[in-house]
C-alpha cells in the first residue's frame, strides 16, 4: 500500500493526523480521490487539508469558487480523460507552463501524464477539492454528461460548408452522417434538463455566441454555450422533433416533443419558436404528468389551508379560483384539485391553452383561434355535455367570466385562474371586468393566491443571524422571536445555490358572509383584505414567514417572491 502514497498521504500518515488503514479502506472506491479520502479519515475540512498541501508542498493556493472560468486554457489543454482520472484543472498558460489546478500537489503522476500528453511543463496550484469536483463537472455538464465525446465535439464546431456560408437546413436534417452528432447533442441536453428537474430549457442565438439556458426551481442558469456557428443546426432538429415547418423562420411557431424515458415513462415538451435579430429563439417547456399527481399533501399548503380547500372542492357547485403570476404552480394547484375529483361517477371537461398534461378520464379541450374554439365556446358546448365540473384554463374577458359564473349557479362546480397579485384583488378584477357584484357574491366560494419559492437545501443551510429589529421589520412578531431560527442558503453538490425543489406560498380566502357584503356594495381590494385578515386568512406575506420560520425557505427567498 506504501507505494501507492503520494507524498502529502505519507506525510500526513507518518505526523499521526492521519490513519493509513482508515485511508485505504476509503480508497477502495476507485471514484474517491486521494484529498476526499483524507478528509474523511482525519476529519479535515476541504479548506484545512488545502492548507498543510500548500505548507507541505510550498505551492500557492487559489480560491476556485472565485476564479473566472471563462480564463480557461483553450480546448487543446482541457483533456477530458486526464482531469476526471487525476482530479487535475488546466488552470492557465504563461509561455510554456501550464498552471494545474489540484487538491494533491504531490500527486508527481498526474503532472507527469499532464506533461507527456501536451507537451508542456506543469505548476501546481493548490485549491479545494470539493471546488475542484464542481469545476470539473460544470465545465463537462454540457459535453460528456451530456454523452458527446471529443469526436463529436469536432464535428460540431466544424458544421460551416467550404464557402463559409452556413449549409442549407433541409439539407442538414436529412444528412444522417453530419447530423449525428447534433441528434446525440439535442437529446442528451433534454435528459440532462429533465435529470436536473428543469421546468423550462432555452435555446438563445446572439451575435457572437448561442446559449442553453435551464429554469431550475424558477431560476434560470446557463448550463452550455455551444458554437455560434451551430444556430441554424439546432434550431432545424428541434423544428424537425416538434413536428415545424422547417422552412418558416419569420413567424412564430408551437409544436411538441414526446420524449420516451423508458418502457412506461415519457415526458412531453412544449415548444415555441421566436425569430429574433440573430437567429430563432426556442423555449421549451417540460410537461411532466407526474407532478400534476403529486397529492395535495406535498404541495405546502398549511392544514387549514388545505382544509378550505377540500371543503371547497366538495361542494357540489361554486367557483374556486386560484390566481398568480405566470409560474407560479396555478396549473398543478389545478390538477391536484382534478385528481381529487376525477372519479366515475363525475363528468369533467376542461377548456386549456395550451392542453399541458393529459389526465386520463377527464374530457380535455384545446382552445384553438383558428378554428374558433374560445374559451367562451367551449364552455357552452360544455354545458349542453352534462358537466358536474368545468375547468376554465383562464378567465380572460367578460364573456368567459358571465359564463363560468352562469355555470356555478345553476349546479356545476367551476375551477379557473385569473393573474393577479393576491385573492382580494382578484375579486375587484371581475367587478372591473363588467361582472355584476350580486353574481360574484353569490357564485365565488373559495380564492387561492399562490407563489412558488425554492426550499432550502436540507444538507447545507445554516442559521442566520439577524437582529431582532430587522426580524420585527420584515413581519415577525414579539411572540414569534423567541422560539425562531432564520436559515439561509449556503451551497453544496446535492443544491443549486442552497436551494433545492420548490415549496407553494398561499393565500387561501374564502368567501364568507362578511366578504360577500363588501363584495355586493362594492368595496375595494383594500376593505377586502382586511377583513380577511380579521377571519384569519393569512396574505402572501405571512403564510411565507411561516415558511421562514418552519425552516423550510429563507428570508431572502420570501422576499422575493412576495416582492417584500
Amino acid at each position: 500500500m506504501s507505494a501507492v502514497l503520494s507524498p502529502l498521504v505519507r506525510r500526513l500518515v507518518n505526523s499521526g493526523v492521519l490513519s493509513q488503514s482508515e485511508f485505504a479502506e476509503i480508497k477502495k472506491d476507485s471514484s474517491v480521490s486521494n484529498a476526499e479520502a483524507i478528509c474523511k479519515a482525519a476529519n479535515f475540512s476541504p479548506q484545512i487539508l488545502q492548507q498543510r498541501a500548500s505548507q507541505i508542498s510550498l505551492a500557492s493556493q487559489v480560491d476556485l469558487s472565485l476564479y473566472d472560468m471563462s480564463l480557461l486554457p483553450t480546448r487543446e489543454f482541457l483533456n477530458e480523460k486526464l482531469i476526471r482520472k487525476h482530479k487535475i484543472f488546466p488552470l492557465s498558460v504563461k509561455g510554456k507552463t501550464l498552471f494545474i489546478a489540484t487538491a494533491d500537489p504531490t500527486d508527481f503522476s498526474a503532472f507527469e501524464d499532464y506533461e507527456f500528453n501536451t507537451g508542456m511543463q506543469t505548476e501546481a496550484v493548490v485549491v479545494r477539492y470539493d471546488h475542484l469536483d464542481k469545476a470539473i463537472d460544470g465545465l463537462f455538464d454540457s459535453t460528456s454528461e451530456l454523452g458527446l465525446t471529443d469526436n463529436d465535439m469536432e464535428e460540431l464546431e466544424g458544421v460551416d460548408s467550404g464557402d463559409g456560408n452556413k449549409k442549407d437546413l433541409a439539407t442538414d436534417v436529412n444528412s444522417k452522417d453530419d447530423d449525428a452528432p447534433i441528434i446525440v447533442y439535442i437529446n442528451k441536453i433534454l435528459m440532462d434538463a429533465i435529470k436536473r428537474g428543469a421546468s423550462d430549457l432555452h435555446f438563445e442565438p446572439y451575435e457572437k455566441r448561442y446559449r442553453i439556458r435551464f429554469r431550475v426551481d424558477g431560476v434560470l442558469h446557463e448550463i452550455a454555450s455551444p458554437p455560434i456557428n451551430l444556430e441554424s443546426r439546432i434550431a432545424a432538429r428541434i423544428k424537425v422533433m416538434s413536428h415545424m415547418d422547417l422552412a418558416e423562420k419569420r413567424k412564430p411557431q408551437d409544436g411538441r416533443i414526446k420524449l420516451k424515458i423508458n418502457a412506461k415513462k415519457s415526458i412531453d415538451f412544449r415548444v415555441s419558436t421566436l425569430p429574433t435579430l440573430w437567429g430563432e429563439k426556442i423555449v421549451m417547456r417540460i410537461l411532466d404528468s407526474s407532478s400534476a399527481m403529486l397529492g395535495i399533501d406535498v404541495l405546502g399548503y398549511e392544514p387549514e389551508q388545505k382544509q378550505l380547500y377540500l371543503d371547497a372542492l366538495a361542494q357540489p357547485q361554486g367557483m374556486i379560483l386560484v390566481t398568480g403570476p405566470t409560474g407560479s404552480g396555478k396549473t398543478v394547484s389545478l390538477y391536484t384539485g382534478l385528481n381529487i375529483l376525477n372519479t366515475t361517477e363525475r363528468n369533467i371537461s376542461t377548456a386549456e391553452d395550451p392542453v399541458e398534461i393529459n389526465l386520463e378520464g377527464i374530457n380535455q379541450v384545446q382552445i384553438s383561434a383558428k378554428s374558433d374554439m374560445t374559451f367562451a365556446n367551449a364552455l357552452r358546448a360544455f354545458l349542453r355535455q352534462d358537466p358536474d365540473i368545468v375547468m376554465v384554463g383562464e378567465i380572460r374577458d367578460l364573456e368567459t367570466a358571465e359564463i363560468s359564473i352562469k355555470a356555478a349557479q345553476t349546479g356545476h362546480l367551476v375551477l379557473s385562474t385569473l393573474h393577479t397579485n393576491s385573492a382580494p384583488e382578484t375579486l375587484t378584477r371581475l367587478m372591473n371586468m363588467g361582472v355584476p357584484s350580486y353574481n360574484i357574491a353569490s357564485s365565488v366560494s373559495l380564492i387561492i393566491a399562490q407563489r412558488l419559492a425554492r426550499r432550502l437545501c436540507k444538507h447545507c443551510k445554516e442559521p442566520e443571524q439577524l437582529p431582532q429589529e430587522e426580524l420585527i421589520k420584515q413581519g415577525f412578531t414579539q411572540e414569534q422571536l423567541s422560539d425562531l431560527t432564520v436559515y439561509k442558503p449556503v451551497g453544496c453538490d446535492e443544491c443549486t445555490e442552497g436551494y433545492k425543489g420548490r415549496v407553494g406560498i398561499y393565500e387561501v380566502m374564502p368567501i364568507t358572509p362578511k366578504i360577500a357584503e363588501i363584495i355586493m356594495r362594492g368595496g375595494n381590494s383594500l376593505e377586502i383584505a382586511e377583513a380577511a385578515a380579521q377571519e384569519g386568512v393569512n396574505n402572501l406575506r405571512k403564510s411565507g414567514l411561516r415558511k421562514v420560520a418552519q425552516g423550510v425557505t429563507s428570508l431572502v427567498e420570501v422576499n422575493r417572491v412576495t416582492n417584500a
